[in-house]
């Protein structure tokens, strides 16, 4: 049964905490929506990135809930329970890395989530698969597949460039885990006369 977007404010100890976690903000777009509704409102932040806003003070109940109404709007939806929020700041950090939102280096996924949420990792892949019902690991391949799929419609790189900007060591590593998650090859994808849209508001 789908939680009621309209909350009780108190429930995310919004007073004391003014980085909001946000479902759905997954791309650019998102963001820049999330910024004009928070604009239009008068609400002042210092920043919108993946999966959250940074306001600069706290929110009236009044303004608190025209916030929510105006996200429900555009599909999004605040996040306030505490192991959704972690949720959802895993799946933030795993887009921003294969979409290189931020500059992560080469650090393994597990070493990245674990410095940054302050956890050990077998506790946030517990929450992960008992919330999403897959692993971590599982959800980073299917957000680096569909990074692949954007790229090869763009149709400015060769499979092996895109090996190297999606973090794999070949392009015959690539073309194998691709051809097993989708049944085609990058090459048969990419010629395709129909492709599919990247949504990743589906994660």
């Amino acid at each position: 049964m789908k939680k009621e977007i309209l909350i009780d404010r108190n429930s995310m100890n919004i007073e004391n905490h003014r980085v909001i976690q946000i479902k759905n903000v997954v791309c650019q777009r998102c963001k820049r929506s999330v910024r004009e509704i928070l604009t239009t409102l008068k609400i002042p932040f210092k920043r919108v990135s993946l999966g959250e806003a940074e306001l600069e003070r706290s929110l009236s109940d009044f303004e608190f809930t025209l916030f929510q109404e105006e996200l429900r709007k555009v599909g999004f939806e605040l996040i306030f329970e505490k192991n959704e929020r972690l949720v959802n700041q895993i799946k933030s950090i795993i887009i921003a890395r294969v979409y290189k939102e931020e500059d992560f280096g080469k650090q393994k996924i597990s070493d990245l989530l674990t410095s940054r949420l302050h956890y050990d990792y077998s506790h946030l892949t517990h929450i992960f698969t008992k919330l999403e019902g897959k692993n971590i690991q599982k959800f980073y391949s299917e957000v680096k597949i569909e990074r692949i799929k954007e790229l090869l419609e763009y149709n400015e790189l060769t499979v092996l460039e895109i090996a190297h900007e999606t973090g794999y060591s070949s392009a015959t590593y690539l073309s194998t885990h691709f051809k097993k998650a989708t049944g085609v090859t990058p090459s048969d994808y990419k010629n395709k006369e129909e492709k599919r849209k990247t949504d990743l508001n589906r994660f």
